[in-house]
């Protein structure tokens, strides 16, 4: 079963600012959760991704259980939006896509995140239990880092 999560945050800065800090695989790690071990193994990454661009990670997502995960940056609309789709990992299927929208109070990010888990009816029971909320729990972590990170001036 395919599953989506949703998130929006209004950043206070400016687009080029949003657009470097998140265009950079070396970022991931800040805003993603200490217990997590997540780190960046793909040697001599430019500073920004490019459509075409693989990406792999060592993480622990659950029980310290270490995981290789690659991704490949499907396609990048420089400045407005960018995917990035799992090519090998813990998911069946994953599909993120973000987008930064300019207004007047700075830059509103988008995150939606298409995803499956493996192992059909066990995979779908596992989600209830205990994958939607480590995932909701990652991205509760990536908005309390970006505020302190963009909107401690407020």
């Amino acid at each position: 079963m395919k599953y989506q999560l949703y998130r929006e945050q209004q950043l206070s800065c400016d687009l080029a600012t949003a657009w470097s800090f998140f265009s950079s695989p070396y970022n991931l790690s800040q805003i993603t959760p200490a217990d997590m071990k997540f780190s960046v193994i793909s040697k001599d990454l430019p500073a920004s991704i490019y459509e075409g661009m693989i990406i792999d990670y060592y993480v622990y997502p659950l029980l310290g259980i270490k995981m290789w995960w690659r991704t490949k940056i499907t396609r990048v609309d420089f400045g407005k939006s960018f995917t990035d789709f799992q090519e090998k990992g813990p998911y069946k299927y994953w599909n993120h896509f973000h987008e930064f929208i300019p207004n007047n109070k700075g830059v509103l990010m988008r995150d939606t995140v298409d995803y499956e888990l493996p192992f059909g009816l066990l995979g779908n029971i596992a989600h209830e239990i205990i994958v939607k909320r480590k995932l909701y729990n990652i991205f509760d972590y990536r908005y309390q880092i970006l505020e302190r990170l963009f909107n401690t001036n407020l």
